[in-house]
């Protein structure tokens, strides 16, 4: 997809199983100006299908970010994590774990599953967009990500 500026639009899957908390962050991504494509699954089983275009999935694009949480039903978010950095196909896309959790011991096991970044969700509405706009500008703004 290209866009008037010339950038290609980003591709970001994101995992979330609770219908708020999936409002939420997707009202703050498109609050922001980069371009990009969303596409959403609601947990770790659903979004192995999108990954490997199975099922209703056949014909996705491979996304460029991932954002997903750490809890999540129908498998945890650092086997998730593990499932998708062992897969030759896909280990090279960047996964966002974007949580509630300030736990040292979550933190660790998402870096030792080779997450490519932590992020604890501001309880505030404002920093909450503010940290998502900065997700966005940094992600796909900043980063050069692998080709698709």
């Amino acid at each position: 997809m290209s866009q008037e500026d010339g950038r290609r639009a980003s591709h970001i899957l994101v995992i979330e199983d609770d219908p708020g908390e999936r409002h939420l962050l997707l009202e703050a991504l498109d609050a922001g100006s980069a371009p990009k494509k969303i596409s959403v699954v609601g947990d770790g089983v659903a979004a192995m299908a999108f990954l490997r275009r199975e099922g209703e999935h056949r014909g996705s694009e491979r996304p460029d970010l991932i954002i997903m949480p750490m809890m999540m039903p129908r498998g945890d978010g650092r086997q998730l994590i593990v499932e998708i950095k062992s897969d030759p196909r896909l280990k090279r896309i960047p996964i966002l774990v974007l949580t509630s959790s300030q736990s040292e011991q979550d933190v660790d096991r998402a870096y030792e599953s080779r997450a490519n970044c932590y992020v604890v969700k501001p309880v505030e509405m404002d920093r909450y967009f503010s940290v998502v706009k900065a997700i966005e500008e940094f992600w796909l703004g900043v980063v050069t990500l692998p080709p698709a």
